[in-house]
């Protein structure tokens, strides 16, 4: 009888990691910021930290949306990212100095703007 039970209480990997995911409370759930970068890549980097039930914050790096939004936000915020070649100047310092005030981790990343590298000298 109690082998009955258990078979019956299986469940599949993705059941377990999505019930998981939902009893995180808030506090649990990182969140990341993603200042400047390419707005074609938000959409897909926000579902990977999604998959890892993260949540992802897109600031354009100064584009459209004010800069000072970036001090605002850097707080409530585990870690940023910072692609530092698609960026403005003054959004990277902010970013630089705002994650010493608040001790959020910082990672910068540069990347080639040229699909080809021969194309970019």
């Amino acid at each position: 009888m109690a082998k009955k039970k258990k078979q019956g209480q299986k469940r599949t990997g993705s059941e377990v990691s999505a019930q998981s995911v939902a009893q995180k409370t808030q506090a649990e759930v990182r969140s990341f910021l993603y200042v400047g970068g390419r707005d074609c890549q938000v959409a897909h980097l926000r579902q990977i930290a999604s998959n890892f039930g993260a949540e992802l914050i897109h600031h354009d790096g100064g584009l459209r949306e004010a800069v000072s939004r970036i001090d605002t936000v850097l707080p409530s915020v585990d870690c940023v990212f910072c692609p530092i070649d698609c960026i403005s100047h003054d959004a990277c310092l902010r970013v630089k100095s705002g994650c010493k005030i608040v001790k959020s981790s910082l990672c910068r990343a540069c990347m080639n703007e040229s699909p080809h590298p021969s194309t970019s000298m």
